[in-house]
């Protein structure tokens, strides 16, 4: 890039954007340490636990369909903050219900922002990115994310070490729900000194704003390049739900179906139900939480690697590697739990799955998603995607209990692995290589 770039500031406003991640993570992880007790605690049937940890999802759906629209109308940075006071609100209510249907309401409201939030924040940072950069950028959504998700598993590990099992099932979840409520206020207070999408001020027919927040990122030169074509861009777009239908047609269904395979790898399967699933293989109580941690520890570390390779190597060549290795540990597990394989090696097979995830489909399916989209359509498509996304993952999440119920641990996993080995043959067919290419210029090859 040329010498005005101000990587400190992209960087800061960056992390703010990305915290929407790590609330994310860690309120759709909670349910993992919680799901147990709260099984004991409302005497759930193996539908009704799919229920109490998916209900999230639900809302989820419902924040993507209107996050997008609403991030359009509003701006990035106003529906953002209206995700924070939602986070704050469902956290602070799903401590409390007294029945399933209370506690799901309250989760309910929860996925609303963690839906919406999914969309404004990676298309935020994608949208004040340079395009060398802009890969890196979008990843420490997912780096936030799985921040969130490890922070929440230590954050269950202490809270079910401060009681016994009865105490767990009377309090120890809603402790776990509960701690939630300060981080959501942080992120909207941290939102308060960030500036607007650029692109959305474009396209609300602010330039001037527009120009000041450009040449504060790139400086002029860098500033007027971007100007012009924005501009230019936007001059070409009428921004009707139709033209996703027509003129758009292959971005929006290519982003719809690596969303969808990024879920139906059963990824949230070992995120809802981590400790569920080690104590089915052996493990106690303690020992299952403290596995889980290592998830989380495991699925941050390997989110580095995206990060570091995303840019050079490519999103296609990390894409390919990442679901092979995902569809042969997938494999694994599920000879393990056949065969009653000890624990060790069944933590090694999640981790190896969790680690080939992290470094490819995690990222790289949201980073894709973010890139592909015209920018007066951004919003919009992703609602789509995104809605599609979190439907996949409720399809998951709802049927891993009377999966494993009706099918058992190994024939269960080996369904992900088959979906996994599908995913990379889709990869290999079918999406584009959009490292080192403009918003304008990924936007301009759907055209020709």
């Amino acid at each position: 890039m040329k010498s005005g770039l101000n990587v400190g500031y992209i960087l800061l406003i960056s992390l703010v954007a990305a915290f929407g991640g790590f609330l994310f993570g860690y309120d759709t992880a909670v349910v993992s340490g919680a799901i147990g007790f709260l099984k004991s605690h409302f005497r759930l049937s193996a539908e009704l636990t799919g229920w109490a940890a998916s209900s999230v999802l639900v809302g989820c759906m419902f924040g993507a369909i209107f996050g997008g629209p609403v991030g359009d109308r509003l701006g990035r940075k106003a529906s953002l903050f209206l995700c924070a006071a939602l986070f704050a609100v469902s956290s602070a209510a799903s401590a409390v219900p007294a029945t399933l249907g209370q506690f799901a309401w309250a989760r309910f409201a929860g996925g609303l922002a963690i839906g919406a939030a999914s969309i404004l924040s990676p298309i935020y940072i994608a949208e004040i990115s340079p395009e060398k950069i802009r890969g890196r950028l979008v990843a420490l959504y997912q780096l936030a994310i799985v921040m969130g998700i490890l922070m929440v598993f230590f954050m269950n590990l202490q809270i079910q070490r401060l009681g016994d099992e009865a105490w767990n099932v009377e309090q120890g979840w809603r402790w776990m729900f509960g701690s939630l409520v300060l981080p959501s206020v942080a992120f909207g207070v941290l939102l308060a000194f960030v500036p607007e999408s650029p692109r959305w001020l474009m396209k609300a027919g602010l330039e001037g704003r527009a120009l000041e927040i450009l040449e504060r990122i790139g400086g002029p030169e860098n500033a007027a390049r971007e100007i012009v074509e924005i501009r230019g861009a936007l001059a070409q777009e009428e921004g009707r739900w139709m033209e996703l239908l027509t003129a758009y047609r292959r971005p929006l269904v290519l982003g719809a179906l690596l969303a969808v395979f990024s879920q139906f790898s059963g990824i949230n399967t070992v995120m809802y139900y981590a400790p569920e699933i080690f104590k089915a293989s052996g493990a106690g109580r303690d020992s299952a939480f403290a596995q889980t941690v290592t998830v989380g520890a495991v699925n941050l570390l390997f989110t580095f690697v995206a990060i570091a390779f995303v840019d050079r190597a490519g999103r296609r060549v990390l894409l390919i590697i990442g679901t092979a290795v995902q569809a042969a540990a997938l494999f694994v597990v599920g000879l393990l739990f056949g065969r009653g394989g000890p624990g060790w090696m069944l933590l090694a097979g999640v981790l190896c799955f969790v680690a080939a995830f992290a470094m490819a489909m995690g990222p790289v399916s949201w980073i894709v998603n973010s890139e592909i989209f015209p920018t007066k359509l951004r919003g919009r498509a992703m609602s789509v995607s995104i809605f599609l996304l979190w439907l996949a993952c409720f399809i998951v999440s709802q049927t891993f209990p009377m999966l494993l119920e009706a099918a058992g641990p190994s024939r269960t996993f080996w369904v992900y692995s088959g979906l996994s080995l599908l995913s990379m043959v889709f990869v290999i067919l079918w999406i584009p290589e959009t490292k080192g290419r403009t918003l304008e210029e990924i936007e301009a090859s759907w055209r020709k």
